[in-house]
């Protein structure tokens, strides 16, 4: 009687554990909700556009900086 009661309560942990990991589908989106995340992502793409021009900005003036510095023949740390 007790393995009987100790597996019906291990099958309903095993359902019960799926029932509680499962995935919900995604509402729909309706088109102002589409036309929202079109802007977003665009407006995502302009700013890392222009992030990794700044960063290449960046990186050229360390370079000249240490070329300049070499040229003078001083140790570059």
């Amino acid at each position: 009687m007790r393995s009987r009661k100790a597996l019906l309560i291990a099958a309903l942990c095993l359902f019960t554990t799926g029932a509680v990991f499962a995935k919900l589908p995604a509402p729909a989106m309706t088109d102002k909700q589409k036309a929202k995340a079109a802007e977003t992502k665009a407006k995502a793409a302009e700013a890392a556009k222009k992030g990794a021009e700044l960063l290449g900005k960046a990186q050229d003036r360390v370079a000249d900086r240490y070329k300049a510095q070499k040229a003078k023949g001083s140790t570059v740390k």
